[in-house]
């Protein structure tokens, strides 16, 4: 099992097929972009699938890909198809922003993921074009509705409000998605942006999410207040079925139930979001190494795992890389 020394058992695995994305969000990236991995660097299709048979093989039951934006990648229909062939076969989710979702949905569902996340901060368009620096708003509410209708369900939208820029919009951005079926789920904005500017004061906490949306809605709270490894509290909206969740990372954070353990584009084992080190698969992979020496640099990374994330501990240090080369 993929188990660190403080007893938490990773079976969710991220994978970052791409630091490439075609929007720039003002929280994530400069407007000019980054610089991106050279294609070398970048895993191979067979690459990729190897390493998540091993982790699946470790025990993991879940596989999410992620980016950038992993819907950039060339071979992803392939890559899930693949991978839904493994057994046992992992659950299977993407995290997109929604661009060419339209074109890719019924071809992804045909290929095996069972579901997607999709970022959405805003339902004013003239609002998106200004946060994400591209006029595609149109385009991400398409994807979502194809999602829908693929059967990549439920389809869940990921919102992240910032202060005096969308903060307005917890209610309306809930009733939008209430309206179209949606899973909505707030997220604190994390320090994992390309500009190190983020400033905990100008976060927009779980609680004031939740202050808002009481003052709309009936939210009954799910799971008695026990989330478990499930990174979102979530509430019935109203009474139901519709649902809410507010993913409190920074100030509710669940890093003594985290699951999770990332694999980025460039095949860095990553054993939290937050940390600093990584521990190599593509180098030893391309000299030859066999799956049992992979699979013992896989269980020494998570081993080394920390308690938590630490954004409160004074040394806190924020990743050298940003959100869009680590993979959600």
């Amino acid at each position: 099992m993929l188990v660190d020394r403080f007893g938490r058992v990773a079976t969710d695995l991220r994978v970052s097929l791409t630091d490439r994305c075609n929007l720039r969000c003002a929280y994530c990236m400069p407007a000019e972009g980054l610089d991106w991995l050279p294609t070398p660097d970048v895993l191979r299709d067979d690459e990729v699938v190897q390493l998540i048979g091993l982790f699946v093989g470790l025990g993991v039951t879940e596989v999410r890909f992620t980016g950038g934006e992993p819907l950039l990648r060339p071979g992803l229909v392939d890559i899930v198809s693949r991978v839904a062939s493994l057994t046992p076969r992992p659950r299977l989710s993407l995290t997109t922003n929604g661009i060419g979702l339209a074109r890719h949905a019924g071809r992804l569902r045909a290929a095996g993921l069972d579901r997607v996340n999709v970022s959405l901060d805003t339902v004013d368009p003239e609002r998106f074009r200004t946060l994400t620096r591209r006029d595609r708003w149109s385009d991400v509410v398409a994807g979502l509705a194809a999602a829908d209708a693929a059967g990549l369900r439920p389809v869940k939208v990921n919102t992240l409000l910032m202060r005096g820029v969308n903060d307005d919009e917890a209610v309306t951005l809930l009733r939008w998605c209430l309206d179209r079926g949606y899973e909505l789920r707030f997220i604190e904005q994390m320090p994992l942006d390309a500009q190190h500017a983020w400033d905990r004061a100008q976060m927009v906490s779980a609680r004031e999410i939740l202050d808002q949306l009481a003052a709309a809605f009936t939210l009954t709270p799910q799971g008695q207040g026990c989330r478990g490894s499930a990174p979102a509290e979530t509430w019935l909206v109203d009474g139901g079925p519709g649902t809410v969740g507010v993913i409190g990372s920074v100030t509710r954070p669940f890093c003594g139930d985290c699951d999770r353990v990332r694999l980025t584009a460039d095949g860095q084992v990553r054993n939290c979001l937050f940390a600093r080190e990584e521990s190599d698969l593509r180098g030893p992979l391309r000299a030859g190494a066999d799956d049992a020496t992979l699979a013992e640099r896989i269980l020494a990374a998570l081993w080394a795992k920390r308690a938590g994330h630490g954004i409160d501990d004074p040394g806190f240090l924020q990743p050298a890389r940003p959100m869009s080369a680590i993979g959600g």
